[in-house]
């Protein structure tokens, strides 16, 4: 595979505060790539620098092949999408996306024909002549793209492009964008703090966090195998537990271990753990098992009771609040699709056990 960008020990310094910190990565060519993190991160200094905005304090950045210190973000095979899309309100939809190729020089036929072509692959034919007040949210946002692609750059550079959407647009443009990927094959560079759109659009994430990348790899892999405590705890739900292991692992093997809560359960060990090592369990709201009753368990498990404090309604992604009867301790349950569950009560109590295959356990500091 041949990558579109490379970074080598790249690193940025503010008032000698580090931004970013001595990055290496690559992104190979027609992938869609996220860098996911907090807000302060380092995501967008990163962005920056790439599109050639900011130059990097250390280290080397090659487009395409090619070193890119030191060329000027105009003369970079590079486009940016911005989170509020900087369409120009006075021009039409035709003129915005032929912008760039007016600035290059084309023919006034020339450019006609590329907007016209392009419009029709993003879903707009014959909207040339509409004004950008005339158009929807999720229209405007395809222009944008339209006017970046247009140019062919080797990389789109979309920063957070979402984040003004309402949730239903949002979510609709979430499966255009990775559509639209798809069938250009340019390779998207997406940064993001919500990790939903992360995980939906991309090939690769890499999580972010105080100037340097955590874990770089596939959605699933982020999700069910997280590296370091701050990905397991920042790409999706999770109970966090503390405890320490009743027996060794090696790293991918399942560890038993005791809570502080007085829970036994048994997690995927992230790194090779030591008997009596101190740790932190990440458990999945999926991987608590709910019941009404101890008896409908899985018989392997541990049953324990707990009372419903709460119930989080959000379709298929419902959840229960739940309070442990003995230790009062809170977690989050994944409500089962099933109308058994349909008249679940504030106040009931019901029985939950723990399912190893969606929790993971990393070694703290101590024994």
């Amino acid at each position: 595979m041949h990558a579109d960008l490379q970074a080598e020990h790249v690193g940025k310094t503010y008032a000698g505060q580090p931004a970013v910190k001595d990055l290496s990565f690559t992104v190979e060519r027609g992938s869609f790539f996220s860098i996911l993190g907090p807000s302060g991160c380092g995501k967008t200094t990163l962005l920056r620098m790439i599109a050639g905005f900011l130059s990097p304090d250390a280290g080397q950045i090659h487009i395409g092949g090619k070193p890119m210190n030191g060329v000027p973000p105009n003369q970079r095979p590079v486009n940016m999408v911005f989170q509020h899309l900087a369409l120009f309100p006075m021009m039409s939809v035709g003129e915005n996306v032929g912008y760039g190729l007016a600035r290059r020089g084309l023919s006034r036929a020339d450019i006609n024909g590329k907007v016209g072509a392009m419009l029709e692959r993003v879903s707009l034919p014959g909207m040339q002549d509409k004004r950008v007040d005339q158009l929807s949210g999720g229209q405007r946002q395809r222009v944008a793209i339209a006017r970046s692609l247009v140019l062919e750059p080797t990389l789109l550079l979309l920063d957070e492009p979402l984040g003004a959407l309402d949730l239903k647009l949002r979510e609709h443009m979430k499966v255009e964008l990775k559509q639209l990927q798809a069938a250009f094959g340019t390779t998207f560079v997406y940064i993001t703090h919500d990790q939903s759109e992360a995980l939906v659009l991309s090939d690769h994430v890499a999580v972010m966090n105080a100037g340097s990348f955590e874990q770089v790899g596939t959605p699933q892999a982020l999700y069910y195998q997280p590296q370091t405590p701050f990905v397991a705890g920042f790409v999706g739900a999770n109970n966090k537990l503390h405890g320490s292991a009743t027996a060794g692992a090696e790293a991918g093997n399942v560890v038993a271990l005791a809570t502080s809560q007085g829970f036994a359960l048994h997690a995927r060990a992230a790194g090779k753990i030591l008997p009596g090592q101190a740790l932190e369990a990440f458990v999945r709201p999926e991987a608590v098992t709910l019941a009404r009753d101890a008896a409908e368990l899985p018989s392997a498990h541990t049953a324990y009771a707990g009372q419903v404090e709460s119930l989080l309604f959000d379709g298929a992604n419902s959840a229960v609040l739940l309070r442990e009867t003995t230790s009062r301790t809170e977690f989050r349950i994944a409500l089962p699709q099933t109308g058994r569950f349909a008249d679940l009560r504030v106040g009931e109590t019901v029985a939950f056990s723990f399912d190893p295959v969606q929790a993971t356990c990393f070694g703290t500091a101590g024994a």
